[in-house]
C-alpha cells in the first residue's frame, strides 16, 4: 500500500513538470505568469504615479539650474517647522529647521548628505540671525543663496517638505523600524505633540511616530540631548539612513504609487516630474555604503543673549570639497574621479619631505584631497584601499605595484586610500 501511494505521488508530481506541445513546463508557465504580473504592476504603477507627479510644482521657487543626468547635482532639502499652530497655512512665518544638501555623483554612484545646523550664524541687512530664519526673511532665493555662500557651492534644485508631507511619505514607504537608545518623553499641548518612546525598545515608526522621533530634543523633566540641535541632527541622520536603506531596496518599486501620490500631494520642488523619476530610479540602485552623511561643524557662541553656531569654512574644508564633485573631465579613463578620492600619504623612510613631495605631485595630477604624515620605517611601498575603482585610479599614476586591503585603524578611517612610501619607492608615475 505504501509503495502504491508513493507511486501515485510520483506520478502526480511528474505531471506538474510534464512538457506540453510548446515544450514549456507548467512550472515555467507559472514563473512566466508571475513575471508578467510584476511587469504589468510596474507599468500600471508608473503610469498612475506619473499622473500624481504631474501635480508636483512650485510657483514661488526660483527655477532649477538643470544639469545633464551624468553630471553631479546638489539638491537643497528644506524641512519646515509648523510655524504658529494657530496659523498652520501661513508659510511666511515658518522656519527651515532641517537644512540638508544632498550631492549625487553619477560617476561614483554615491550620495553625500550634509546637514546645516539651524543655529548657524549668518548676517542679513547687518543683523545677526540664524540660518533657519532666512526663508521667513527672503523666501526660497534667500535660503538658497545663504546655503550656497556658506558651503561655497551652487544649488541645482530645491525640495521643501513640511511635517504633513513627511508623515505621508513615511507611511507610503511602509514605516521605518528603529531601535530607541534613550527615553524620549515629551508633551506639548499647544502643538498637540506627545512623544513617548522607551530606551531599548525596537519600534516601527509610522508617519506620526516618525515625526515625533524626528522632532524630539528634550524630555518633560529637562533631560535630553546635551548639545541640543547638533545632537538632534545626529538622531535625524540615523533615521534618514534607515529611510535611504528602505528606499534603495528593489522592493520599494511595489510602493511606487503611494510614494508618488504622497510626493504629488505634499512636496514643493522645482524638480520636474521627469527629473524626479530619473533621479528616483538612479537612487534605487545606489549601494548603502555609497551613502555618507556629515554635519557642518562650528563653535557655539552667545551673542546678545542669543545662541549661535559660528562656522569656520577652513574647519569644514573636507565637507565643502565633497559637495563640489568632479566632472567627467577629471575622471580617470578607468576607475574613480580623482578629486573624489581621499588620500593619506605616509612617509616610511628617512627621507625628509618625501610625503609632501608626492602629495604635491598628486595635487598636480588632479587629486585634491591629499594629506600627509609619517609612519614606522618600511622597506616596501604599498597602496592600501578597499575600493577597487579608486585603487585602479591611483595605480595609474603611482609606480607602486604592491597593494593590500586598508585596515580598520583609527588614523585610516577618514581616507579611501593610504599610500605607504617605503625604501623601495623611486618615482611618481610610470
Amino acid at each position: 500500500m505504501r509503495r502504491k501511494t508513493n507511486k501515485k505521488r510520483d506520478t502526480a508530481f511528474s505531471k506538474i513538470f510534464k512538457k506540453d506541445n510548446d515544450s514549456t513546463t507548467v512550472f515555467e508557465k507559472l514563473v512566466l505568469g508571475i513575471i508578467s504580473l510584476i511587469i504589468t504592476f510596474v507599468i500600471v504603477s508608473m503610469v498612475s504615479g506619473g499622473y500624481a507627479l504631474m501635480k508636483v510644482e512650485s510657483k514661488s521657487m526660483p527655477s532649477g539650474a538643470s544639469v545633464s543626468f551624468n553630471q553631479p547635482v546638489n539638491i537643497l532639502l528644506l524641512g519646515m517647522d509648523i510655524g504658529d499652530p494657530k496659523q498652520v497655512n501661513n508659510q511666511s512665518i515658518k522656519r527651515t529647521d532641517t537644512i540638508i544638501v544632498a550631492n549625487y555623483n553619477p560617476q561614483t554612484k554615491s550620495i553625500r548628505i550634509v546637514s546645516v545646523p539651524r543655529d548657524t550664524l549668518i548676517s542679513i541687512n547687518d543683523r545677526n540671525v540664524k540660518i533657519n530664519s532666512a526663508y521667513a526673511i527672503g523666501g526660497y532665493p534667500k535660503i538658497k543663496s545663504e546655503v550656497e555662500n556658506l558651503l561655497n557651492i551652487n544649488i541645482n534644485y530645491i525640495v521643501k517638505v513640511d511635517y504633513n508631507a513627511f508623515r505621508e511619505i513615511i507611511d507610503a514607504i511602509g514605516g521605518i523600524e528603529i531601535k530607541i537608545d534613550r527615553n524620549m518623553i515629551y508633551d506639548d499641548e499647544g502643538q498637540n505633540l506627545h512623544i513617548n518612546f522607551k530606551a531599548g525598545e525596537t519600534v516601527t515608526l509610522d508617519g506620526k511616530k516618525a515625526e515625533e522621533f524626528f522632532r524630539w530634543r528634550k524630555n518633560n523633566d529637562g533631560s535630553g540631548l546635551a548639545n541640543g540641535d547638533l545632537d538632534r541632527i545626529e538622531n535625524q541622520q540615523k533615521f534618514i539612513s534607515k529611510v535611504i536603506e528602505k528606499c534603495t531596496s528593489p522592493f520599494v518599486i511595489f510602493r511606487a504609487p503611494k510614494i508618488m501620490t504622497a510626493l504629488g500631494d505634499n512636496v514643493e520642488t522645482n524638480l520636474s516630474p521627469t527629473d524626479i523619476l530619473v533621479y528616483g530610479f538612479k537612487f534605487i540602485g545606489i549601494k548603502k555604503e555609497n551613502v555618507t552623511m556629515a554635519t557642518v561643524s562650528g563653535t557655539p557662541k552667545t551673542i546678545n543673549g542669543e545662541s549661535f553656531l559660528i562656522v569656520d569654512k577652513n574647519e569644514n574644508k573636507d565637507i565643502l570639497s565633497s559637495l563640489t564633485s568632479s566632472s567627467a573631465s577629471n575622471k580617470s579613463a578607468e576607475g574613480a574621479a580623482k578629486d573624489d578620492i581621499r588620500i593619506k600619504v605616509l612617509n616610511a623612510t628617512k627621507i625628509n619631505g618625501l610625503a609632501a613631495k608626492v602629495a604635491k605631485e598628486l595635487n598636480d595630477a588632479g587629486y585634491t584631497k591629499v594629506d600627509t604624515g609619517n609612519t614606522e620605517l618600511s622597506d616596501k611601498s604599498e597602496i592600501l584601499s578597499n575600493d577597487a575603482d579608486k585603487l585602479k585610479t591611483i595605480k595609474q599614476d603611482l609606480n607602486i605595484k604592491e597593494n593590500d586591503e586598508k585596515d580598520n585603524k583609527k588614523e585610516y578611517k577618514d581616507y579611501d586610500v593610504i599610500i605607504i612610501l617605503g625604501k623601495d619607492f623611486e618615482t611618481f608615475g610610470k
